[in-house]
């Protein structure tokens, strides 16, 4: 059966052909670790962990890599703002070290709480340096760099397919950018490879370089790395659409240029969560992350749950109202699943017939660009099913679940009708409250009236949750 993707450099939706046969080679952005995650960069990995899973359930290997920038990036996919390593250094009163370490860290147990999968390989920027003065030499050779006041730019001019994955003019670009006027480029829109003179003048993170003593622009280190753990020619990159118009673009350009070819077939882009006040951003202070989520009494499955109903190429609108909207509805779901599990005839016959029926349904689905949404209708239409026994349904639960990846075969405990869910939310949150503002009075006087209603409280250094006892 066909995979489908839609690519992005070509607009349309198009049959998934790997380079090598059976296997996958995919490059996802990763995070820049100087704060946490935010719900909205999650969804993207969410899609991605997604996708790899029903590249993976269809039949292919998939090699995974992402890298994790610790170095380089400013604020702005440009060269100008501040650098955000040391943003977070200074906010935090610690070394920009200590700061990538503790936030790359934090990403990756809030994916662990997510199900979302580990890549096959996990790059730092700032254990490959070497890898990039190399590239940079390579486009240097090539004829594609300048150097201008102790910098080395790459020229896009000398690269006639710049815009192709845009799809916009140079003007469109220029215009849509936020770049500051740096009267040292030959073209506004030329990038930094290296920074040996750049106006942060007690940059901690500098390494030697045939050009002088400085550190790599952003946008190289993706080209670098890629290469070096998936070869010189790439299935699938993915990333968030804000990438396409800068940080994307610019890294055909040098790939292409440094390779004389083709570097990437696929280009797949997840939309934005987006809140009433627009685009989820961490530049805004105030921004939702999956710890806040567990304050708010939500699992982080809850949210999971949420992204894969919609389509990861359309704006997701979030909101608390919402998110509950989607946490009642996964607990119907568990539910439902739970009854099925609890009830299950070991004598029972699994026909291959009917299990592989459902299987090529799902499969259709999530071959069709990853149509998640209308999986979970294949799956519910197997819980109703009444001419599947529960050993077949409980089957084909589990094997869909290594994509939705929603723990679906954890049997829910089946909560007496008595006692009042979202009250006892409710008082969990208002203790979890109180414990914040050292009010240790309250929580503990809601302790005990939790203990009055048959209810234990569990407390763990990831949050606090509840059983009946």
């Amino acid at each position: 059966m066909s995979f489908y993707l839609y690519n992005t450099l070509t607009r349309n939706k198009d049959e998934f052909i790997p380079i090598n046969k059976n296997k996958v080679g995919l490059y996802t952005c990763g995070p820049t670790v100087y704060n946490f995650a935010h719900i909205g960069n999650l969804r993207t990995y969410i899609f991605e962990d997604a996708l790899k899973k029903s590249l993976e359930y269809v039949g292919y290997k998939v090699k995974h890599v992402m890298n994790v920038t610790d170095v380089g990036h400013l604020q702005s996919d440009g060269d100008e703002g501040e650098d955000k390593m040391l943003l977070g250094a200074t906010r935090e009163h610690k070394t920009v070290w200590e700061i990538a370490r503790f936030y790359e860290d934090a990403f990756f147990d809030d994916c662990k709480k997510l199900n979302i999968k580990r890549p096959t390989v996990v790059c730092r920027a700032t254990e490959h340096i070497e890898d990039m003065i190399k590239f940079i030499q390579k486009l240097e050779e090539r004829g594609y760099t300048y150097n201008a006041n102790g910098n080395v730019y790459f020229e896009i001019d000398k690269f006639e397919d710049y815009t192709k994955l845009a799809n916009l003019s140079i003007d469109d670009l220029e215009a849509g950018s936020r770049i500051e006027i740096d009267p040292n480029k030959k073209n506004p829109l030329d990038f930094v490879l290296w920074f040996t003179n750049s106006k942060f003048s007690n940059q901690i993170m500098q390494w030697d370089s045939p050009w002088g003593r400085g550190f790599p622009g952003w946008h190289l280190e993706c080209s670098a790395m890629s290469m070096k753990y998936l070869g010189e020619r790439i299935d699938i990159h993915c990333g968030g659409i804000d990438h396409i118009p800068v940080h994307h673009t610019n890294e055909i350009a040098q790939s292409e240029c440094a390779l004389g070819h083709k570097w990437v077939n696929y280009w797949v882009h997840g939309e934005f969560l987006v809140e009433d006040g627009g685009k989820m951003s961490k530049s805004k202070g105030d921004f939702l992350t999956v710890t806040r989520l567990e304050e708010e009494g939500f699992n982080p499955l809850d949210y999971r749950y949420f992204c894969l109903q919609s389509k990861y190429r359309k704006q997701l609108v979030f909101s608390f109202e919402s998110l509950k909207d989607a946490q009642n509805g996964y607990k119907a779901l568990k539910k439902k699943i739970s009854a099925i599990l609890s009830d299950i005839d070991n004598n029972e016959n699994a026909n291959e017939e009917n299990i592989n029926l459902y299987k090529e349904k799902f499969i259709t689905q999530i071959s069709d660009d990853l149509n998640i949404a209308n999986a979970f209708t294949v799956l519910n239409e197997v819980i109703k099913d009444n001419k599947l026994n529960n050993k077949e349904k409980s089957i084909l639960i589990e094997d869909f679940d290594k994509v939705l990846s929603l723990n679906l075969m954890e049997i829910e405990e089946t909560i007496p009708s008595n006692i009042d869910v979202e009250l006892v939310d409710r008082l969990l949150k208002e203790r979890n409250d109180a414990r914040k503002e050292k009010n240790f009075k309250r929580a503990d006087e809601i302790r005990n009236e939790l203990a009055a209603m048959n209810i234990e409280i569990l407390d763990s250094k990831e949050g606090s949750t509840w059983k009946v006892k």
